[in-house]
């Protein structure tokens, strides 16, 4: 088949980059309300308590990525569309019928089976707990269990969603768990302490009440394009069979990738008080330009190769796979430098206020220093994953996911004795680069000569222009007393300055470079500028 000229290949990866712009955009809101939401639980519990509760949701949240990230992206988004573009729409309602019918008694089996065993799972992954914390950790995990069965009904209607390129729903409904726990916080704990409650059932309402408006919020989206959760469909149907038999290695590569979290959090229990919530703070910060942007270039690239793929174009999917993949390293490699020049002075104005001592900021901020050392990487592999789902292969992400796993677990093992929870953050961050090196491997193998040069020659170029920047970030910030001072308006004032002049500095000096994602940018934000005005 003739690969499609130039103007083509360029005009899809626009619409790539409108539509993760639009995702982006979504998850710029639910990642600021998730600032809010961890600023106000910091403020609120003390680090014993929130050790509880972020243990008690890293199950439901894990299956909520195995459910959401693999159903949604990997399984049922390229069979829905396979059904449309052969068969029609219709087709597609009716095999989107047919998945609910399969995955809502799943679901919940699997609900029911973590109410019932909450003490057996706790203790699989939170042996270190001393009995006070590992009893309360069983009783939340029983509560926000139910959150998973409410999230897989999420991501058949987001997998929807998606198939037909609707992401404005799916992009901002994120956000209103951030807003009901919030709410639940500020107007419940009060209440709870009058009645001499525990505080932490605002918590557990939060969440729940948080999962079911997600469902919802994409309710009107997903009636407007003829799909129904009642719509007849059946498990014998060989869309939804063959939407089974991807999902299930894709359940295995995510699940390989959920253990590290939870052998994280393993590890974390037997370090004490603290690090358990260390670590969950960390990785809130980083999931802000992974999830962002590389998850946005994902989840906006996946439709349009899927496409392509089942038109037997592969020039032209490898053509937009280099794009996207110039797309995240642009935001990505500066995001590495920010976040770990600015690790203190961020965690600091954050967080530390009421419960949070300053010896937690600098704990989380010695943790989110070797994290964020792994964004790029951690970008890059999900910029690449959409590549063999595109080709209906879930298979493939198994191999390189046991990759990580193993490279975690032992550099964890060298490490947590001397680094502690640093040792883990940086065992995840080196773990994501040998995943990628596997996962590259794999893929040259599958579709031959990636083409990498010219993208490895601009992320030279992207590196060299984030050190300029991280060099001027540090100049800003290093002298700073940000654990006695960060809440004063010059040291707030004076972060926002760094975070918008670094920033500035790496567009300046990129475009200077020659790299063209920063005209781009530039222009893209200039228009945008011109709308508002007028």
């Amino acid at each position: 088949m003739t690969s499609p000229p130039e103007p083509a290949r360029e005009q899809e990866s626009n619409a790539v980059a409108r539509r993760a712009g639009l995702v982006a955009f979504g998850i710029l809101v639910s990642r600021f309300l998730g600032a809010v939401r961890d600023v106000v639980i910091a403020a609120t519990f003390a680090v014993g308590l929130t050790d509880s509760f972020f243990m008690a949701f890293t199950i439901p949240n894990a299956l909520r990525v195995l459910f959401g990230e693999g159903a949604a992206s990997g399984a049922f988004v390229p069979v829905l569309i396979e059904a449309r573009e052969k068969e029609g729409p219709e087709r597609a309602a009716t095999v989107f019928g047919g998945l609910v019918r399969v995955m809502v008694p799943v679901l919940s089996l699997v609900t029911l089976l973590g109410v019932v065993f909450a003490g057996p799972v706790v203790l699989a992954y939170a042996s270190g707990f001393d009995t006070e914390r590992f009893d309360l950790t069983v009783q939340m995990t029983r509560w926000v269990f139910p959150y998973i069965f409410v999230m897989g009904v999420a991501a058949l209607v987001t997998a929807a969603l998606h198939s037909r390129k609707s992401f404005t729903a799916p992009a901002l409904s994120p956000a209103l768990l951030n807003v009901a726990l919030v709410v639940a916080c500020l107007a419940m704990v009060p209440v709870l302490v009058h009645f001499d409650l525990p505080t932490w059932y605002a918590l557990a309402t939060g969440v729940m009440v948080g999962g079911v408006l997600q469902v919802l919020a994409q309710w009107p989206a997903l009636r407007r394009l003829g799909f129904a959760l009642t719509a007849r469909g059946s498990h014998r149907d060989p869309y939804v069979r063959k939407a089974m038999h991807l999902l299930l290695p894709l359940l295995l590569s995510l699940g390989v990738y959920q253990l590290n979290v939870i052998f994280a959090r393993q590890f974390a229990s037997h370090l004490g008080r603290g690090p358990v919530s260390w670590l969950w703070y960390a990785q809130r910060l980083v999931e802000i330009p992974q999830g962002m942007f590389a998850l946005a270039i994902a989840s906006a690239a996946l439709p349009s190769l899927s496409e392509i793929v089942s038109r037997g174009d592969r020039q032209e999917a490898l053509a937009l796979f280099r794009a996207t993949l110039r797309m995240t390293l642009f935001v990505a490699i500066p995001s590495t430098v920010a976040l770990a020049v600015l690790a203190l002075p961020i965690v600091a104005v954050l967080f530390g206020r009421g419960e949070f001592s300053a010896s937690d900021v600098q704990e989380t901020a010695y943790g989110l220093v070797f994290q964020a050392a792994g964004i790029w990487a951690v970008a890059s592999v999900r910029t690449v994953v959409p590549m063999f789902h595109a080709h209906n292969d879930t298979r493939t992400q198994v191999v390189a996911s046991l990759m990580n796993l193993i490279v975690f677990a032992g550099v964890s093992w060298l490490l947590m004795d001397s680094m502690r929870h640093a040792g883990l953050t940086l065992a995840i961050s080196l773990a994501a680069l040998a995943q990628l090196g596997v996962l590259l491997a794999l893929l040259r193998r599958r579709t031959g000569r990636l083409g990498l040069g010219r993208v490895v020659g601009v992320s030279v170029r992207m590196g060299l222009a984030a050190a300029v920047m991280g060099g001027l970030l540090y100049a800003l910030t290093a002298s700073r007393p940000w654990l006695t001072d960060a809440l004063a308006p010059t040291q707030l004032g004076l972060l926002l300055t760094a975070v918008v002049g670094g920033g500035l500095a790496y567009l300046g000096v990129a475009h200077a470079l020659g790299v063209e994602e920063a005209a781009t940018f530039a222009n893209g934000l200039a228009r945008r500028l011109r709308r508002t005005r007028r």
